[in-house]
């Protein structure tokens, strides 16, 4: 088994943190291996980031995305460029209050998530990319909430782990609604 996970966005937003709870998840606290690569560019705030999360029952021979299962993408700018390079039949996670889906991808299933709504009610926008992690994890059968709550805990340890932590439910609560069709 190959499961292929892209995470993009602008430099603030924690996408490689998100992609590191994830690969934390799934390797230290699950019975999986992963692999994590980073990139974004050299402006702090607001430039380019993306990371790829390939976790496998394997040893991962060739660490670099391919073709992602599940894209999430939370700007325009990352949408625009990484929405198109889901599989056929995968899946692309996008916050609703920041990317318009004009021109998405056919083959794929876009699912809007109100990421920066939900932090921003919780009291903390940059929590909007545990929202992501927990709609992520209601809708992959690869991730168990609980493993996923102790990678937030292991990470984060005290910064901000309340509200962390509760972004993760109101998003593993509105995936399992996208799942079972209701919203």
């Amino acid at each position: 088994m190959r499961y292929e996970v892209l995470i993009a966005g602008m430099g603030g937003q924690g996408i490689i943190l998100a992609g590191t709870i994830i690969g934390t998840a799934v390797t230290v606290f699950g019975d999986k291996l992963a692999t994590q690569i980073a990139s974004y560019g050299p402006e702090a705030r607001g430039g380019r980031v993306y990371t790829q999360l390939v976790i496998s029952d394997e040893e991962v021979d060739y660490p670099l995305v391919r073709q992602p299962d599940v894209v999430i993408t939370m700007s325009q700018r990352a949408f625009n460029e990484f929405a198109s390079k889901v599989k056929e039949g995968g899946l692309v996670l996008y916050d609703e209050a920041l990317v318009e889906p004009e021109g998405g991808p056919s083959w794929a299933r876009l699912v809007p998530v109100p990421a920066t709504s939900i932090a921003d009610s919780l009291g903390m926008r940059r929590s909007a990319n545990m929202v992501m992690v927990g709609a992520l994890t209601a809708i992959c059968d690869l991730l168990e909430p609980e493993v996923v709550k102790e990678a937030i805990r292991y990470r984060l340890g005290h910064r901000h782990l309340d509200i962390n932590l509760k972004a993760f439910e109101a998003g593993y609560k509105l995936g399992l609604e996208k799942l079972s069709g209701r919203r």
